[in-house]
């Protein structure tokens, strides 16, 4: 992999961010179903041909589907391949194997799949998906909840998915409601989950992916912690979660202006804060990076999902605000941070995108010279992310073979 190595800046101007790869997926699956239409613009990411790979082994009756690394398009995947009556194997790389699918192995043996696996990937399925009652927790991943609500519509017969938990990361799943809504697909919330009637068809449309707040939240933060950068093309109207960014950097003390669709944000005087990252868990890496600028401390709780993403990123944001003089601590759900000074240091970039994008912002306002590894990872999610960064006045010299 790569590194880059980035010199002191100001970042300023304009960013318009890329298409939400979170909606793209969800869009695709639903397009997928119905037989047609098209999904756009897309980004040219490892995670969207990820699930557009997926799907084209599913129409061309392919036995194997990749899934890179991409946690979406696996979770997504599953269900929906098991509704369609599939026998296929279902393979990835980097840490995704090991990631979490446990509560597929329980659900779908108790509605008519056989799972075989030895607790990750290759997962073999085979087997009709029945519909019925389908009891899952909410606070393991909203994944889950989204892969079965795709998928159970367009089984014969009712069917319910009962949480057992709280559900976490319920914007996610509101998201999810609101593609397929538009895909003419109903759903009805109910006290404890919801309720999906069987026996529904996904409409051919085409469909408009709109701005990606994740995306945003980097450029955001660039602007609060000493810059004045303009995002454009994130809906403020979106149901995505991480349009959050704006409230919490708001409470940090940043200064914000919200436009039709764009937000543009400038330093202020930063203050910690308490923040329950329970509905945010990608926010964390940029929230932190706030945080070790602020002064006072920062308290972030709700987090231990981010135990099992590309890399386990609570412990990766905190070694490398270590590696920064940052005094920050672990917790079992998140961090506590005291801002203070901020030094240029060599730090890991984990093989994880938003490690790296997030500390290529911390980066631009250290004290010093920073060298972040594994740059080439920011093509998981926003492959042009140093181009947008350099052209705000960023300065990231990003060299490939180390």
């Amino acid at each position: 992999m790569g590194y880059a190595v980035i010199e002191n800046s100001i970042l300023n101007g304009s960013v318009t961010v890329p298409p939400s790869k979170s909606a793209a997926h969800r869009a695709l699956i639903c397009s997928f179903l119905a037989g047609g239409g098209c999904v756009a613009p897309i980004i040219d990411s490892k995670d969207m041909l990820a699930t557009q790979q997926v799907i084209n082994a599913l129409k061309n009756g392919e036995s194997t589907c990749d899934c890179i690394e991409s946690g979406s398009t696996l979770r997504f995947m599953i269900p929906v391949a098991a509704a369609l009556g599939k026998t296929v194997t279902f393979i990835g790389s980097g840490k995704l194997p090991q990631r979490p699918i446990g509560d597929y192995l329980r659900l779908l043996p108790e509605h008519g799949v056989k799972c075989e696996s030895e607790g990750g990937l290759p997962l073999t399925i085979s087997g009709q998906l029945k519909s019925g009652r389908y009891e899952i927790a909410g606070d393991i991943s909203s994944q889950y909840i989204t892969g079965l609500l795709l998928a159970l519509p367009v089984l014969e017969g009712d069917s319910e998915i009962v949480l057992t938990t709280p559900l976490q990361s319920k914007p996610y799943v509101d998201m999810t409601l609101s593609v397929m809504n538009a895909y003419g697909v109903e759903v009805k919330e109910t006290e404890n989950g919801y309720f999906i009637k069987g026996s529904q068809s996904y409409k051919i449309m085409d469909f408009t992916v709109e701005g990606d707040w994740s995306q945003a939240a980097f450029f955001l933060v660039a602007g609060a912690l000493g810059g004045d950068v303009t995002v454009c093309g994130a809906d403020v109207n979106s149901t995505q979660g991480d349009k959050k960014i704006v409230d919490i950097l708001r409470r940090f003390g940043a200064d914000i202006t919200v436009f039709e669709n764009c937000v543009r944000c400038k330093a202020g005087d930063l203050c910690g804060i308490d923040i329950d990252a329970a509905d945010i868990p990608d926010m964390v890496p940029s929230l932190a990076v706030v945080a070790a600028f602020a002064s006072g401390k920062t308290v972030i709780t709700g987090a231990q999902r981010l135990r099992f993403k590309e890399s386990d990123r609570i412990e990766s944001v905190v070694t490398n605000l270590k590696k920064m003089g940052v005094n920050v601590t672990e917790t079992p759900d998140g961090m506590e941070i005291v801002g203070g000074a901020v030094n240029g240091a060599e730090i890991d970039g984990y093989n994880d995108h938003r490690i790296v994008m997030a500390f290529a912002v911390a980066s631009a306002y250290a004290n010093g010279k920073t060298v972040i590894s594994d740059c080439e990872s920011i093509n998981k999610s926003y492959p042009t992310f140093f181009d947008d960064y350099n052209l705000s006045g960023g300065k990231a010299d990003v060299i490939c073979d180390r």
